[in-house]
């Protein structure tokens, strides 16, 4: 077990070290300036020539790479002097420092995901910590309505099998995994939020948390979470009600299955004691995977309905052309996808022995 969770410590290792070779170069290939995006109306040849060296921007992409991977790295080494590029100060964030020479140190810290160029040098790290917590509670409260419902649609889908109730369910959930994300929070903003207003009470964009005239934040709005929730979790509760229903009915034409109807037991004893149970194994599956997922897929749903959330600050940065902070956010969810994927692996590896000799 320790050999098998060594093993998948280093791939994840792996893993992100691709991904985060793929997000800079990626992000560096693409047209524009990032000096003269800081300075904008203000740009002048110095002060161009001072940014560009402040930041490593007059150095070599493979240079300003060795550059990115030594702010991401928790063991980096850093300059003693503010000569040369300003990052490789240790000024910009908290650290230990393990040893020292009279020009570098080698410290430890916090992955630094740099400074946005225009929020006036703010930390990106700052502004991913206001706003992660609020697609958490977005995708968090998704992944719960399309888990429930998901199950119960699938639970009746199986029971009346072939009947009219289980080919509308069949039909809603085609629909549902194929409409996209973008599309139904128009609808459903439009349709909730703006039509039918007088009898939803919901509103069209808003936060979980409004903040007051006096710029204070006031209390928690919790029926603006509502729309962009339910909007999220229309295709993962697509996919869990059609693989519950599969499921079922697979669990259903089991032997131990027709051993309890044979004892008499009622519908209702069989589906609760014993089919549910082990039908839920291909749902628990789909659910770890899709959680990741709506990380990013919340992109569209924030922007639609005004979400104050990681996906929000992606597309406000994308016009912009804030790398740092597109950047930082990608990362942020390629790695939590990643890691949500060992976890599974090792658990079910702990579930199931046989699974460690793949």
């Amino acid at each position: 077990m320790g050999n098998y969770i060594a093993k998948k410590i280093i791939n994840t290792c792996i893993t992100l070290f691709g991904v985060v070779t793929v997000i800079f170069f990626l992000f560096n290939i693409l047209p524009g300036d990032p000096a003269r995006m800081m300075l904008g109306q203000n740009e002048d040849a110095a002060q161009l020539q001072i940014v560009q060296q402040k930041y490593g921007f007059d150095q070599s992409v493979f240079t300003q790479y060795l550059y990115y991977l030594n702010d991401l790295s928790p063991l980096s080494i850093h300059s003693n002097t503010d000569e040369h590029y300003t990052n490789l100060s240790s000024k910009n964030y908290k650290y230990v420092s393990l040893f020292k020479t009279k020009k570098k140190s080698v410290i430890l810290k916090w992955p630094y995901l740099r400074t946005s160029f225009t929020r006036q040098g703010k930390n990106v790290s700052e502004l991913l910590k206001d706003t992660f917590p609020n697609t958490l509670i977005l995708a968090s409260t998704s992944i719960i309505i399309a888990l429930f419902l998901g199950v119960f649609l699938g639970i009746i889908s199986a029971l009346y099998k072939d009947r009219w109730i289980d080919k509308l369910i069949l039909v809603i959930s085609t629909l549902g995994m194929s409409l996209p994300s973008f599309f139904s929070a128009i609808i459903f903003a439009w349709l909730f939020g703006f039509l039918w207003h007088e009898f939803t009470g919901l509103e069209m964009t808003g936060n979980l948390v409004e903040l007051d005239d006096y710029g204070e934040y006031g209390a928690l709005q919790f029926q603006n979470l509502i729309l962009p929730s339910i909007v999220l979790g229309i295709r993962p509760l697509a996919v869990v009600s059609q693989l519950m229903r599969n499921s079922l009915l697979e669990v259903f034409n089991q032997e131990y299955i027709k051993t309890a109807q044979a004892k008499g037991l009622s519908a209702k004893q069989v589906l609760l004691r014993h089919a549910l149970k082990n039908a839920m194994s291909p749902v628990v599956t789909a659910i770890s995977g899709w959680f990741a997922s709506l990380l990013a897929g919340a992109v569209f749903v924030e922007y639609v309905f005004g979400w104050n959330g990681l996906g929000k600050e992606i597309v406000n940065a994308l016009n912009t052309l804030d790398l740092p902070v597109i950047m930082g956010a990608v990362l942020i969810i390629a790695s939590i996808f990643v890691v949500l994927n060992i976890i599974v692996d090792i658990i079910y590896a702990y579930l199931d022995p046989k699974i460690k000799l793949n």
